[in-house]
């Protein structure tokens, strides 16, 4: 099964019965704003998954504004989920894709192999018409699944200023140009990045992925190929979330699973003796 799923994939998958596990990766800058907005509506039998919580730990300057979370943390979250071999994890988020996509690295980093994103999230799934619920969500019972992490190559900053391969900024072109910045403490990009905008790979208007052939060659225009070391590539963005819906992609589309330096601009951004690089 492929990475992303539509959501007619996803609701043929509930109408069988066959054993599964959604995930409502919500985000909202304003605290349990996401979790009223799951309650008010959620796709069938979706779990709520809180990815400040969850799938971060605690942000700062020396770590970034989403490092990765504990893992006792997220191997709490985990079980708590039900989650346990055979039974595919679905997640969705309200569209853009990134709160899912951290999700799935944040699972498949802790060793969870059969997880799949839903292709233009819950705006998808209602667009389609399809049924949606209120309240708290179903019940579940508690697994004990073992996982550990690490099974995700990730990258530290150090490892980032001695690199010498591909190293690709996820983040959209004004913010690598260094024309805006509104999240970090400077604005730019690591020298030497190549800039390649996750959302270029999606339709504007449904915000679900363009066709893989057009993928494929966007990320050819980079140097990324399924020929490509996987060692000598590693991605970022401002905290890990753009660079892991990347991830997401290039898995999807069959190209090698890289290196991720979650701690990304933000993270380098805060350090006064790394160089910063601008297209101005």
């Amino acid at each position: 099964m492929s990475v992303f799923v539509s959501a007619d994939d996803l609701r043929q998958r509930i109408q069988t019965g066959r054993k599964y596990t959604i995930l409502a990766s919500l985000w909202e800058p304003q605290e349990g704003k996401a979790l009223s907005k799951y309650f008010s509506e959620h796709i069938p039998t979706s779990q709520f998954c809180d990815p400040a919580a969850q799938l971060a730990g605690m942000p700062g300057s020396r770590v970034g504004r989403n490092p990765l979370p504990k893992p006792e943390v997220a191997e709490h979250a985990i079980h708590s989920w039900g989650i346990e071999d055979g039974r595919p994890v679905f997640i969705y988020d309200q569209g853009i894709g990134l709160y899912a996509a951290r999700a799935w690295w944040i699972l498949r980093w802790m060793g969870v192999e059969d997880v799949h994103i839903v292709d233009g999230g819950f705006a998808a799934w209602d667009r389609n018409g399809f049924d949606s619920l209120a309240g708290p969500g179903s019940p579940v019972v508690k697994r004990s699944k073992a996982v550990q992490p690490g099974n995700l190559p990730t990258a530290s900053m150090q490892e980032v200023r001695d690199f010498e391969g591909l190293l690709i900024d996820a983040r959209g072109a004004d913010r690598f140009d260094g024309r805006r910045e509104i999240l970090d403490l400077r604005a730019g990009h690591i020298p030497g990045a190549i800039n390649l905008p996750v959302y270029d790979l999606f339709d504007k208007e449904s915000q679900t992925l363009l066709p893989e052939d057009q993928i494929r060659d966007r990320f050819a225009q980079v140097g990324l190929t399924q020929n490509t070391d996987p060692a000598q590539v590693i991605a970022y963005s401002g905290s890990g979330n753009h660079s892991a819906l990347l991830l997401a992609v290039m898995e999807h589309v069959g190209l090698p699973v890289v290196t991720h330096y979650v701690g990304g601009w933000s993270q380098w951004s805060a350090n006064k003796t790394n160089p910063v690089a601008t297209d101005l």
